[in-house]
């Protein structure tokens, strides 16, 4: 609620567009927004609360001065509202994460030799920027490539051609050296240009270019730089090959994707140049939580689009956004071009704005397991996890189990290990069930369960058969939480075991994925942890390990038994060459990709094998 003395000032604003500026009693910047005519906007904020959300509630109940800043027009205000944000960076608005220091590509157009390098600041001085991207590493590795295609110099001396040697990068190939006048000013300027198309999605143009040029090198008998024009042009294809054809025709567009969680909000952005995906960036926002997809959409637009060096002739949105044709005529004035904003509701646009929403959920959910995976927050995972289950100790070292069939043919079992929060790789074990026919999980995880924790006992069943395992010493270490992939049967199947080794002094609980339900043997009723709570990304991310290492195990023996029966079904192979062929080629599939003379380099196997091997498989 505002106090009356400030509910004044929201009323006496005018009937114009403009800016506002919300402050709290220390002077400090709570808000920045924009409107057609701020007093109608305004007057929003005054009057009964009883509808408003907590969020803007507890913004006013901040708010002791307010400042308003009229404008010419409704775009001048969100241009200005952008400026205004990124230099107060306001507690309440939505905003992206350090937005000042986002790098660019910078090409010198202007220049008689330009130059290509990292920075951090655009200007209006002639030259080519593109860009922000989400992090320098990223630059950097697309500068490297960019050297490595076309060698353009990367000093920063003032080339007059008079110079009395090169440097390394001319020997090396990252240079034409024109301080040495080893190449002209218009041999320079042909890189540059290709440089910029290459950062256009150009490279279609490139490769016709490069192939005319070796051809006309190899009829003049300039077999050095026609073998040099080769390599080239075989780098710039096999990059050309990577990039996606989302489209026939030679659109330019970005997509935009947006995911949300109660800390932070990711949006994505796919790069469509010339009908291609050539990459794509991700940005975090930070602010005021809670805000609607369309309205972080917006301030996303407005901000990134304002400090965009190239935007494209559209950009597409998941969700429709308000203001849209404000936000058109803000970009026209500021890039001097038109550029659409739409929202595709079906085909191959509303497909890639749907994989930039896959992209950013994806990525929210790296930063969050970044975030976490520190160890400070894996100390803070690991004590929630022993509050939430009751265990006696803090669980530094935690085994995940996790059976992977299909309808109970080739069964296998996987256990992960974690320590103090980390996977502790080199203590996974594969499991290949022996003693269960048919679909029966909680046989299965009987069987891999007693196999392991034999090993804790004095039962000499686990010397007999499995002395030979690699790294036997791990298995005598004792674990301070197994978690069992599955409900509550899968959690009793296990109890059976440790009691039938007696050792119940083991602490064990269940996660069901449905509902993420924690089963432990001492409370009847399932756990329920928050969604987003430190302890449960821990137990998910055992139980997603343990899930994957049974898949992969799973699919490799399934593998290696269909080429096992193939190969068996083919007279003159026994086990000994069965084997040869198995270790050569690992797959069907690569056996019938083969040629007759590869699968004759197999030892032991003749033309004539070979063809009934490529007739028979």
């Amino acid at each position: 609620m505002l106090a009356p003395s400030v509910s004044r000032q929201f009323k006496l604003a005018p009937k114009k567009p403009g800016v506002y500026i919300m402050k709290s009693i220390s002077g400090d910047v709570l808000y920045i927004g924009k409107a057609k005519q701020l007093k109608n906007r305004l007057s929003t904020y005054v009057g009964p609360s009883k509808n408003r959300e907590p969020k803007i509630q507890g913004l006013l109940s901040l708010v002791d001065e307010l400042d308003y800043i009229v404008t010419e027009s409704e775009s001048e205000a969100l241009i200005l509202e952008c400026t205004l944000i990124k230099r107060h960076k306001p507690k309440y608005n939505a905003r992206l994460k350090d937005d000042r220091s986002y790098p660019y590509i910078k090409i010198t157009n202007n220049e008689a030799f330009p130059q290509v390098y990292i920075t951090r600041q655009t200007e209006a001085d002639g030259a080519l920027y593109f860009g922000p991207y989400a992090n320098a590493g990223s630059v950097r590795k697309t500068l490297n490539i960019l050297n490595k295609l076309f060698p353009y110099r990367s000093c920063t001396k003032l080339i007059d051609g008079k110079d009395s040697k090169a440097c390394l990068e001319y020997y090396i190939n990252r240079c034409i050296a024109p301080c040495i006048s080893a190449s002209t000013q218009k041999e320079y300027r042909n890189v540059i240009d290709r440089v910029i198309m290459f950062m256009d999605g150009k490279t279609d143009d490139i490769v016709r270019e490069l192939k005319n040029e070796m051809e006309h090198a190899a009829s003049s008998l300039n077999f050095e730089r026609a073998g040099t024009l080769r390599d080239q042009l075989k780098a710039i294809q096999d990059i050309n090959q990577k990039q996606k054809v989302v489209s026939l025709k030679n659109e330019n567009y970005d997509a935009l994707g947006i995911a949300q969680n109660e800390t932070t909000t990711r949006v994505a952005i796919l790069f469509i140049r010339n009908g291609k995906l050539i990459g794509q960036e991700q940005f975090s926002m930070i602010g005021m939580q809670g805000e609607k997809p369309d309205q972080l959409l917006l301030d996303f637009v407005s901000q990134y689009y304002t400090v965009s060096a190239q935007p494209p002739s559209e950009i597409l949105l998941p969700v429709d956004i308000e203001d849209k044709d404000v936000l058109t005529d803000m970009l026209r004035t500021r890039k001097q071009k038109t550029v659409r904003i739409s929202v595709p509701m079906r085909g191959r646009k509303r497909d890639l704005t749907q994989m930039a929403i896959d992209n950013a959920q994806i990525g929210l959910e790296k930063a969050k397991f970044k975030e976490i995976y520190n160890k400070d927050s894996l100390h803070l995972a690991m004590k929630g996890l022993q509050e939430a289950v009751g265990l006696p100790t803090l669980p530094t070292r935690i085994e995940c189990y996790d059976i992977s069939n299909i309808q109970g043919h080739v069964p296998v079992g996987s256990m992960v290990v974690f320590e103090n929060g980390f996977p502790k790789k080199e203590h996974y074990r594969k499991f290949n069930i022996e003693t269960v026919d048919g679909i029966d999980d909680y046989s299965m995880m009987k069987e891999m369960l007693r196999r392991r924790f034999v090993y804790l006992t004095n039962d000499s069943f686990g010397d007999k058969i499995y002395r030979n395992v690699a790294g036997f010493s791990s298995w005598n270490m004792k674990p301070d939480l197994v978690v069992i992939d599955g409900g509550r049967g899968h959690l009793n199947a296990a109890i059976e075991v440790l009691s039938e080794l007696k050792l119940q002094n083991i602490n064990l609980a269940s996660l069901a994925k449905e509902n993420e339900e924690i089963f432990i043997q001492s409370q009847p009723s399932p756990i329920l942890l928050n969604r987003n709570s430190a302890p449960l990304f821990l137990i998910q991310r055992l139980r997603d390990e343990a899930h994957r290492f049974a898949i992969t195990h799973h699919r490799k023996r399934r593998n290696k038994i269909g080429i096992m029966s193939a190969l068996n079904r083919i007279p003159g192979i026994g086990s000994k060459k069965r084997n040869l062929i198995l270790n050569h080629f690992g797959s069907v599939q690569k056996i019938r990709e083969a040629s007759a003379e590869e699968i004759t380099n197999v030892r032991g196997v003749s033309k004539d094998l070979a063809k009934k091997i490529m007739e028979l498989i």
